[in-house]
């Protein structure tokens, strides 16, 4: 069969989707190339979601991964407001709503996740949001900027709900964030990170009730007007957002039949157990040959490498997929990168490069390491430092291939970050 004649699908119109179609295109693929996505808008990133968008900063278009008229250019075939009801290994298909019928010759599942919600009395109430799509950033944005400010009551503590409570306070709202957790981020950063982001929410207005939860709302004409937490305790909220995390979209993988654990099972190559089946972003439980896991990473740099890695791997390419775990935050006047892997029980303390005080409500400047008991680096973050993240990175390489730091090297500003594996 001549490559023009094969039939390459993509279900998921992502970031993730919309980088592998992109890299098929780009190693010369010329067969036919469809992105099938349940959204109406053209691939977009995420992240400016809680971000620029929500804060009024950034322009719709500014996430876009192309322009619409790039597809068409690229003679890629965008199906937008379409859902793939049911993949077929055996058969090489795919059937879309409406019973429409595709075959493949090879299959990519960049599906995603779904946001998780709040199953308490009076969820259903008008004014309480989630956040996960463009509609959604708009309806939470014209909120939290109706007149008078409305009383903001975040559900979680996690990325999400902080970047949302960041913002809230930007516009002059009062906002309770309630979790279940003792200090926020605690789960992802360990005690020591999670302190400097409460500190930083607290010295900007923010109020925080830990280990709670929400037992259920009231409401006012089907509106939200109340919360009542788990110890009794009622609070006012006007609008109420839950950040309470996401969970992979295997709904199409289990169907199929494929394995499915926390995700699509994926090798190194990101090919699921059917040989012609890949999947890569968020849905995808990939064993990372650095870190000899399988990992599952909700995060925007891992859609954008996972998708590109993912368009090669389907061309037959030797793909390895060793990318370094990366995200980042923009909360107040602190902008974070983080890389690495520091799970509960993956590290043994945190060495610091710089004051993390808060001072003034000003967020610091610093570098954290995560170190094991015989001082490899796991993980590293830069606060407010910048042009760091290849040392930051190749110190983490080190450090899940054996190499130790020297911690006293690690907490010296003095002493360069490109001379500390040598």
């Amino acid at each position: 069969m001549s490559a023009d004649e094969r039939v390459f699908v993509i279900v998921g119109a992502s970031l993730a989707g919309a980088r592998a179609a992109e890299t098929l295109r780009a190693e010369g693929f010329t067969g036919r190339v469809l992105l099938i996505g349940q959204e109406d808008e053209v691939p977009y990133e995420r992240p400016p979601l809680s971000k620029g968008f929500l804060q009024g900063k950034d322009a719709r278009e500014k996430a876009y991964v192309h322009p619409r008229e790039w597809y068409a250019e690229q003679d890629i075939e965008l199906m937008l407001g379409r859902r793939v009801v049911a993949v077929h290994p055996q058969a090489h298909t795919v059937t879309l709503d409406g019973d429409e019928q595709f075959a493949y010759h090879k299959l990519l599942l960049a599906t995603g996740s779904r946001v998780r919600t709040l199953d308490v009395p009076g969820a259903d109430a008008a004014g309480i949001h989630q956040l996960r799509t463009y509609p959604d950033s708009e309806a939470l944005r014209a909120a939290l900027t109706a007149q008078p400010s409305p009383q903001v009551l975040v559900v979680g503590s996690g990325w999400i709900g902080l970047e949302v409570a960041a913002a809230a306070r930007g516009y002059g709202c009062p906002v309770t964030v309630v979790a279940h957790d003792r200090a926020p981020l605690r789960r992802v950063l360990g005690d020591e990170l999670a302190e400097v982001f409460r500190r930083l929410h607290e010295a900007n207005g923010v109020e925080f009730r830990f280990e709670s939860g929400v037992r259920s709302f009231g409401d006012l004409d089907g509106a939200v007007r109340s919360a009542v937490l788990e110890d009794g305790t009622e609070l006012a909220a006007d609008l109420v957002v839950a950040g309470v995390g996401i969970r992979p979209d295997t709904s199409l993988a289990e169907q199929a039949g494929l394995a499915v654990d926390d995700g699509v099972v994926v090798d190194a190559g990101l090919r699921t157990s059917d040989p012609d089946v890949y999947a890569c972003g968020d849905v995808a439980s990939a064993w990372h040959p650095l870190l000899r896991r399988h990992l599952r990473t909700e995060h925007w740099a891992n859609a954008r490498a996972g998708g590109k890695a993912a368009g090669k791997a389907m061309l037959g390419q030797e793909i390895s997929y060793d990318q370094v775990p990366y995200f980042f935050t923009d909360q107040y006047d602190l902008g974070m990168e983080y890389c690495g892997w520091a799970g509960p029980g993956d590290y043994a303390r945190v060495v610091f490069r710089g004051d993390t005080a808060i001072v003034d409500g000003k967020a610091p400047e610093f570098i954290a390491f995560w170190l094991t008991d015989d001082d490899r680096v796991v993980a590293a973050m830069n606060v407010n430092v910048w042009d760091v993240q290849d040392d930051l990175q190749a110190l983490v390489k080190a450090g899940f291939q054996g190499t130790p730091a020297d911690p006293a090297r690690l907490a010296d500003p003095a002493a360069p970050l490109a001379d500390l594996l040598t």
